[in-house]
């Protein structure tokens, strides 16, 4: 198992836990993102830089993610294609995507873009709060514990 995060919208708070985890149990992290990010010195722990354009640290994660691996992203176009592809996907919040709710999603998704897109503002999500990043937390660590040798 690897561990790929959509790094571009990945809260500073959730990277953080997520190398805490790469490094516990020595798990290949690699952060893929259109800007540099600054990751720590680890052996377990990287940064991938890609070209600037729509969906290309998306695409790139697509590239390389292989069954079984697991993928960090709140985008749920992506968490769509991780699953296809038999890995993981887990959003910031805790939320582990499913093949039974992922076509709910993307519904709703393209739902809300198309209200957004006739001039409806439908906000956004709520700040990250401490109940989120203790749910994260938790249901990596349960992924990791289950899935990862």
């Amino acid at each position: 198992m690897k561990i790929y995060v959509d790094a571009d919208a990945c809260p500073v708070v959730i990277k953080e836990i997520i190398f805490r985890a790469a490094e516990r149990k020595q798990i290949q992290t690699i952060l893929v993102a259109n800007q540099l990010i600054k990751v720590p010195p680890s052996r377990f722990i990287s940064a991938l830089q890609v070209s600037h354009g729509f969906d290309e640290a998306d695409n790139e994660i697509v590239r390389r993610c292989e069954a079984g691996d697991l993928v960090i992203t709140a985008d749920i176009p992506l968490a769509a294609e991780v699953l296809e592809k038999n890995g993981y996907a887990l959003n910031p919040r805790g939320e582990l995507y499913s093949h039974d709710t992922i076509k709910q999603k993307l519904t709703m998704r393209d739902f809300m873009d198309n209200l957004r897109g006739s001039g409806v503002h439908t906000g956004g999500p709520p700040p990250l709060n401490q109940s989120d990043r203790q749910a994260f937390a938790n249901k990596l660590d349960a992924l990791l514990q289950r899935y990862s040798g």
